[in-house]
């Protein structure tokens, strides 16, 4: 099974930088989406609050970016230990071309 997420995403929130038990640098994040996407024939508004967290070099890249600043943003979902809550872990992010821009990648 594929557990593959793209996101077009601002970054709303961003905690500071910490480090893992096992050394490794990690951040958290909110980032916050809206677009159009299609659905069932219809243009439907898709606005969502998303729980991220990225670890290593990647979290190091990431805590340098400003807030508000628009990525295209892919990992994996998760759920964090004992809750029904789901987390995006960034394994990759690059500039979103289009800027805030309608876009349907959810």
């Amino acid at each position: 099974m594929a557990n593959l997420t793209r996101l077009a995403a601002v970054i709303a929130e961003s905690s500071a930088l910490r480090f893992t038990p096992a050394g490794l640098p990690a951040l958290d994040l909110r980032l916050e989406h809206e677009s159009q996407v299609e659905e069932a024939g219809s243009m439907r508004s898709v606005k969502l609050v998303l729980k991220a967290v990225a670890i290593g070099a990647i979290a190091e890249r990431l805590a340098r970016q400003s807030m508000g600043s628009h990525w295209q943003f892919s990992g994996f979902l998760a759920s964090p230990r004992n809750a029904k809550s789901v987390v995006l872990h960034i394994q990759d992010f690059q500039q979103d071309q289009i800027q805030g821009a309608s876009h349907g990648h959810v």
